[in-house]
């Protein structure tokens, strides 16, 4: 058998060695072990009525956002990031978008028609004024929490911003399923939905299970609200979207 070249270089020896010591200190001092614990989270958003049984075409399970915050963690920066929520057919879509916090959001208009973005919700109150089709304004959302967001025009356009302390979040499937996008440890799982009060499960660390999140529908798909000013909306006999419902 030859000799290893790496014997007859002893500034490479020495390095190896110097690299094996630091990673068995590493190990001794449990610095890696929140990579030995990570795992793959999936699992299932259950929407349920009062009784818990399936809430059906009453809530979309879509709609749902669903987040993780690791034990100890001190949150992250959105900072830089752009997200669009776009005013198309009188809607906007996406109904509800998850960001990190210190994201901005544009709000393109792709109807012929004029929209005025706004929301009056606590830490992230704001108006983009009126405006019609193209790129749009945008904001920057710099408070965790959830924003309501409407149309000072259109009283049944209605979405979310759910600004979150984390980068770790993924929006479920029609059926309600979903999977975290990378691998996390020990800490908790939020599912929030517009029509729902909140819930949360902890996750201890390396836990695998399928987990199923059932959260009651309790709230309409419309909320009550008054326009900009604070007052109720204008009635229009012509278009449908154009006050109260």
């Amino acid at each position: 058998m030859g000799t290893d070249p790496c014997y007859d270089r002893p500034d490479v020896f020495q390095a190896m060695r110097k690299h094996r010591r630091l990673l068995e200190l590493a190990c001794a001092l449990g610095l890696l072990a929140p990579l030995a614990a990570g795992a793959q989270v999936s699992g299932r958003v259950v929407l349920v009525d009062a009784e818990g049984k399936p809430a059906g075409t009453v809530a979309d399970p879509r709609h749902a956002v669903v987040s993780f915050e690791a034990a100890g963690a001190r949150g992250v920066s959105g900072a830089g990031r752009v997200y669009e929520m776009v005013t198309r057919g009188k809607e906007f879509v996406p109904r509800v978008l998850p960001i990190p916090k210190g994201s901005t959001v544009r709000f393109p208009n792709q109807d012929p028609i004029l929209h005025n973005v706004f929301s009056v919700s606590t830490g992230n109150p704001f108006d983009l004024g009126l405006y019609g089709k193209g790129p749009g304004k945008a904001y920057t959302f710099n408070t965790p929490g959830v924003v309501r967001v409407f149309c000072n025009v259109h009283h049944a356009m209605v979405a979310y911003v759910v600004i979150l302390d984390t980068g770790v979040f993924v929006s479920p499937d029609a059926q309600g399923y979903f999977s975290l996008p990378r691998a996390v440890g020990a800490g908790r799982i939020s599912v929030w939905h517009p029509q729902g009060e909140p819930i949360s499960v902890d996750l201890k660390p390396g836990e695998v299970r399928p987990l199923e999140l059932k959260l009651v529908v309790a709230k309409g798909r419309i909320p009550p609200h008054l326009n900009k000013a604070g007052k109720a909306y204008a009635r229009d006999p012509r278009d449908r979207y154009n006050g109260s419902p």
